[in-house]
């Protein structure tokens, strides 16, 4: 995909002027990049995409209960097992041109044991998820999509609070692209393809109940 849309640019006749200006661009948006970080807080949950800072807006009720069931679960669950670091909302993701603060991430064991306490930004997860609202459906099914598949990032979940539903996508390497999606619903079974062995109902996500029977077969395995 990245090799054809440079064989694309380099076949137009304008191709110099094209690159030279978007170095330009591109040189402009490192530097309020790194005034981004500078301003960043521990208060403000934002993001900056293609040259913009993008504030986040509170959500719904909905939003945070499937947020905070899924990170319970997959923290004590990676946690237990000594598989790696697993990381809510303020975790900046600093890929080449964008920094996100995904709902949850999960990095592997090794990459997790190059953490340090002072550190801010973190490279591509193994697995990132996202749950959807109002004001960001548009960029977790677009620019980040995207971006995280061609960054490396091996899974990316979708989910869906209102549906209660989630969609899988596993990375197809030889594209960095993200291949069709599982989706499943209440009744389905979640299996994680980058987190060993970690499998819950989906029902998990969404309902009280369900999350806290997960909870406890985690801890009695």
């Amino acid at each position: 995909m990245l090799s054809t849309r440079v064989h694309d640019l380099l076949e137009a006749p304008d191709a110099k002027l094209v690159i030279e200006r978007a170095q330009a661009i591109l040189a402009d948006e490192a530097n309020r990049r790194r005034a981004f970080r500078e301003w960043l807080r521990d208060d403000v949950k934002a993001e900056f995409i293609n040259g913009e800072i993008i504030m986040h807006s509170p959500v719904k009720r909905r939003h945070l209960d499937a947020t905070q069931n899924l990170l319970i679960l997959l923290r004590v669950y990676v946690h237990k097992h000594d598989l790696g670091a697993v990381d809510s909302e303020k975790a900046l993701v600093g890929l080449t041109r964008n920094d996100y603060e995904p709902d949850i991430c999960f990095w592997n064991a090794e990459t997790a044991a190059s953490f340090q306490d002072d550190q801010m930004e973190h490279p591509a997860p193994d697995l990132i998820v996202e749950v959807l609202s109002k004001s960001t459906t548009g960029r977790d099914r677009g620019i980040k999509f995207e971006d995280y598949a061609a960054h490396g990032v091996l899974e990316y979940w979708i989910i869906d609070p209102v549906r209660k539903s989630v969609e899988q996508y596993q990375l197809d390497e030889p594209t960095m692209a993200f291949a069709s999606a599982a989706v499943l619903y209440d009744d389905d079974t979640l299996s994680a393809l980058t987190v060993p062995g970690f499998q819950i109902p989906v029902r998990a996500i969404f309902e009280k109940q369900a999350n806290m029977d997960a909870l406890q077969a985690i801890l009695a395995a």
